[in-house]
């Protein structure tokens, strides 16, 4: 096979053709890795996506049914080698018996679910209760969900047909002014894996092995000013990996600057490459010298944590839902947990979960500084400041707050 065939063939296992319904990078192009977890039994498919090259991993997991037939969770892209890999475990193992919809608010979840339930048309669909969408709140078969094997969630697990190997527990919705947040956790009994969508991560300080498959984001990133060039050495991706996950979680973070427009537009004219992959030499990053301190604080040794968007703008909106049902997922006697994104598998403990939620117990007003720089979550408090204002977000509430409603109502 000559080259030029062989990256032909590459590119057409990799093609996502309807990336134009959530335009993220890189668009029609979706690499897959498959990655066995637990032998015979636990399997991850990562891709990748982002905006503006700040690309994290997006991941799916793949359960092993006795005494045959798979469980999926949280689908992502259905690309021809993303199913041709689904297949390989089919012939091992059975069919795909069941697909979980494991998110209400996530849209770069959400939209793999239907062409991926129509690659595996045995398969019954298992959808999160409270679905919406926005701006208009669509029924799930407009939304490309089967009408004739989509199912909702019940709201107690043993009434699932997978409830004899298969644990979930219902975050209950979360009002957050457009429309709810919630999230399904599953628990493989056999393996003692625990799986989650959004509510936990662990940053690795390495970029992930998926996120390397195309190292120019990393190197994108790396750089200092528009006018250095992009090499590539593990240094460089480590670099670049580090600060797209400030961007990730901070979206601008307090050690970063942004040029002035004339400088911007100077140092682009100077770029050594000025391609439309390289945004035409444009490049308004200036990061402060002091960045590394503020991604070691955001890496935690690689500890459990819930991500600063999730503390600024959504859980403290529901702090006791959220604590109640983290105590029932603390229940489970898991080993590992694989959440959607980052890490992954996590090595962890049920009490190393539920101390993860431990800052919903604070004041609101300090909850999302306890751990983290508090200069770090400015742009995160302006844009829930902005929400609010215009009446589109929900007020935070402190366990205090929701206790003492309580005791009022009895």
């Amino acid at each position: 096979m000559s080259a030029v065939t062989s990256v032909s063939s590459i590119r057409r296992a990799r093609a996502w053709p309807f990336w134009p319904l959530v335009p993220l990078y890189p668009y029609g192009q979706r690499p897959t890795q498959r990655v066995e977890v637990v032998k015979d039994q636990v399997w991850t498919f990562e891709q990748f996506q982002g905006i503006f090259y700040v690309v994290v991993p997006i991941r799916m997991t793949v359960v092993r049914l006795e005494p045959a037939g798979l469980l999926v969770y949280s689908p992502v892209a259905p690309t021809p080698e993303c199913v041709a890999l689904v297949r390989e475990l089919e012939e091992r193992y059975g069919p795909v018996k069941y697909i979980v919809m494991s998110t209400v608010t996530g849209i770069e979840h959400k939209v793999f679910v239907g062409p991926f339930a129509r690659q595996f048309p045995q398969a019954q669909v298992y959808v999160t209760p409270n679905q919406w969408s926005f701006p208009l709140n669509l029924p799930l078969p407009w939304l490309g969900l089967p009408r004739d094997r989509t199912h909702i969630l019940p709201a107690e697990s043993a009434q699932a047909p997978f409830a004899d190997q298969v644990d979930y527990a219902l975050l209950p919705p979360i009002d957050l002014g457009l429309g709810p947040f919630g999230e399904t956790a599953c628990f493989h009994r056999a393996s003692r894996t625990l799986l989650l969508t959004d509510a936990i991560v662990a940053i690795p300080a390495e970029p992930p092995a998926i996120v390397q498959i195309d190292p120019f984001p990393l190197l994108f990133h790396a750089r200092d000013k528009a006018t250095d060039a992009i090499v590539d050495t593990p240094e460089n991706r480590r670099k670049g990996w580090q600060r797209i996950a400030l961007f990730a979680f901070y979206f601008c973070p307090s050690t970063l600057d942004v040029a002035p427009t004339g400088e911007m537009w100077r140092e682009a004219k100077q770029a050594p490459v000025r391609s439309r992959q390289h945004y035409f030499g444009l490049y308004p990053f200036r990061w402060r010298s002091d960045w590394r301190k503020s991604f070691e604080a955001l890496h935690n040794g690689g500890q459990l944590q819930v991500a600063p968007i999730l503390k600024t703008l959504i859980f403290n909106r529901g702090p006791e839902a959220v604590l109640d049902w983290a105590k029932k997922v603390a229940t489970w006697q898991f080993e590992r947990i694989i959440p959607a994104h980052l890490e992954a598998p996590i090595a962890a403990t049920p009490e190393q979960f539920l101390g993860a939620f431990d800052f919903l117990h604070l004041d609101p007003a300090s909850e999302a500084s306890a751990a983290l720089p508090a200069a770090d979550f400015e742009l995160l408090q302006q844009i829930e400041a902005v929400l609010l204002s215009k009446g589109i977000s929900r007020p935070r509430q402190s366990m205090l707050t929701t206790q003492g409603s309580k005791n009022e109502a009895l």
